[in-house]
């Protein structure tokens, strides 16, 4: 727990709807107790032994919450070959040529995007065995839903023989090296076998600092296996935990894990202020990228496919049932609208689904009148702004027609429709001002077309900071502990170079984070902070 805290002399904004300032904050057992005048600051300081930090005219902004990501993502890519911004095939062998002497037994990758590559084709196979042969690759896309495979990675998973139509065939029959979906968890899952305890552990703690880095003081961790629950317990107990981690389950890992917390009759919230189990996470389709996301009509670039249903209408709804009985939050990846259409159906069903606040994630290509069924559910949405950059190929997926359906984050606010801020990350980066300039510029300045067609879902840095907090924080159930620096919330806040509201939108994504404190504890400084 935090010791005590004033700060002084410094732009301290508490909240931001409504906006919010102040020019002191005290801070006693891990808490917010006063915020108002220096002077009524001081005497309290001196009341407490508080220690005192002069702020010297910097900023104070509440701590970002990340409402959905993979943290051992994060710290498998700090750790692997990064591939975000590969322009062609022969970059990545050569990247993977470059990382392949100093990987362990398999070599890991992930980020790159075959819409970016000079050749204009996915990666094979073949590719990846000109360059490693003798050890197993795996190189995940940016979207995380499809991946290659060399050759030995192939045989080692056994997907070269297996007849699933996730595993991609050329004209020969011959696995190609691509796999998507239920294909590349078999393969994903292959490759956690080779690491140890330990390894996981030290992919957590490394994500975890760069997280407290980046000025995220909260995260939603999805798709939260036995291992990595096991790992972020024990660095729970070893008081390693330094930002507070909410917990999405996979469903149906080792004995069925909801099964367990049913037995156990763990609800959401169980834990502490660092680490909670929130609920489980669930896939009704893939990625648009990958052409899995699940479509009503068809890709306008691929006409043969609607996408994937990963999961029929029967088995989610006996899944969503459980899980809502049991007490748990249900977050459901649902991006093609044919998929939230699925989960809208299943979530009308259930008594009090607006009280449990069960979740849709990422919800990219809305209908309006989805977005009504929506509202009237009072359904909450985790969406993450970053991917119309990411994703600057989405009209040639969707064609102009639907470009009003992708990403309407601003009509969303407008109908009062409940929405949290994340970065997905790996997928998108972490760093929060990333996210902010994309949500507010919608890619203006990086001539993405979807900006061009939708110059109306902008959002305003008032309405993402308040989105990216206690829009957040409200998403993960916790809106009265965390979002805003109000008296008596937990005192997570970040020290920044410069006002948000005093730069241009051009230059929000270059804001620096010079300190994080996570209930009045500093768990992050910036060693060399900017003049």
């Amino acid at each position: 727990m935090g010791g005590c805290l004033t700060l002084i002399n410094g732009k301290i904004y508490l909240s931001y709807n409504p906006l919010k300032t102040s020019e002191s904050l005290v801070i006693a057992g891990g808490r917010v107790i006063f915020t108002g005048s220096i002077s009524n600051a001081l005497a309290i300081s001196g009341l407490l032994g508080c220690d005192l930090i002069d702020l010297k005219g910097k900023v104070v902004l509440p701590g970002f919450v990340d409402a959905h990501m993979h943290l051992d993502g994060v710290g498998m890519s700090l750790s692997t070959v990064d591939l975000r911004g590969v322009r062609s095939i022969d970059e990545l062998k050569d990247r993977v040529r470059r990382f392949a002497g100093k990987s362990g037994s398999w070599v890991f990758g992930h980020g790159w995007d075959q819409e970016l590559f000079e050749e204009g084709r996915w990666p094979t196979r073949w590719d990846l065995d000109e360059v490693v042969s003798d050890k197993p690759v795996l190189l995940i896309r940016v979207c995380g839903h499809a991946a290659v495979l060399n050759t030995k990675a192939m045989e080692i998973t056994g997907l070269i023989d297996s007849d699933s139509p996730h595993v991609l065939r050329d004209e020969e029959g011959e696995a190609t090296g691509i796999v998507r979906e239920e294909a590349l968890d078999t393969a994903r899952n292959k490759f956690r076998e080779s690491l140890t305890m330990e390894d996981h552990k030290r992919f957590l703690e490394e994500a975890i600092k760069y997280a407290a880095s980046l000025g995220v003081t909260t995260v939603g961790f999805v798709s939260v296996n036995e291992t990595a629950f096991k790992a972020l317990e024990e660095l729970r107990y070893e008081g390693k935990l330094l930002v507070r981690v909410r917990a999405y389950l996979n469903p149906g890992e080792g004995d069925d894990l909801l099964l367990t917390l049913k037995k156990l009759g763990v609800r959401a919230g169980f834990g502490n202020d660092y680490l909670k189990i929130c609920g489980i996470k669930v896939f009704v389709d893939g990625s648009l990228g990958a052409r899995t996301a699940w479509l009503t009509e068809p890709y306008s670039d691929e006409p043969s496919t609607r996408g994937s249903q990963l999961v029929d209408e029967e088995t989610l709804e006996k899944l969503v049932k459980e899980a809502h009985e049991a007490g748990l939050q249900l977050a459901i990846h649902a991006i093609g609208d044919a998929a939230i259409d699925l989960v809208l159906r299943v979530y009308s069903r259930i008594k009090d689904s607006r009280g449990s606040r069960h979740r849709i994630e990422h919800a990219s290509v809305l209908r309006p009148d989805q977005i009504a069924k929506i509202r009237e559910l009072g359904t909450p949405l985790v969406v993450q702004p970053h991917f119309i950059i990411t994703d600057w190929w989405v009209l040639k997926r969707l064609g102009n027609s639907r470009a009003v359906w992708v990403y309407p984050f601003k009509t969303l606010v407008d109908s009062g429709v409940p929405l949290g801020i994340s970065t997905d990350s790996p997928v998108e980066p972490l760093n929060p001002w990333e996210t902010v300039y994309a949500a507010v510029t919608r890619g203006e300045h990086d001539d993405i077309e979807l900006s061009k067609h939708t110059p109306h879902e902008k959002l305003s840095l008032t309405e993402v900071l308040h989105l990216y907090t206690h829009g957040s924080a409200y998403v993960l159930r916790e809106e009265s502990s965390i979002g805003s620096l109000e008296v008596g919330k937990l005192a997570d806040f970040i020290i920044v170079d410069k006002d948000p509201y005093a730069i241009d939108e051009k230059t929000l994504r270059e804001i620096k984070v010079l300190a994080t404190y996570v209930g009045g504890v500093k768990v992050y400084e910036c060693l060399t902070p900017s003049s």
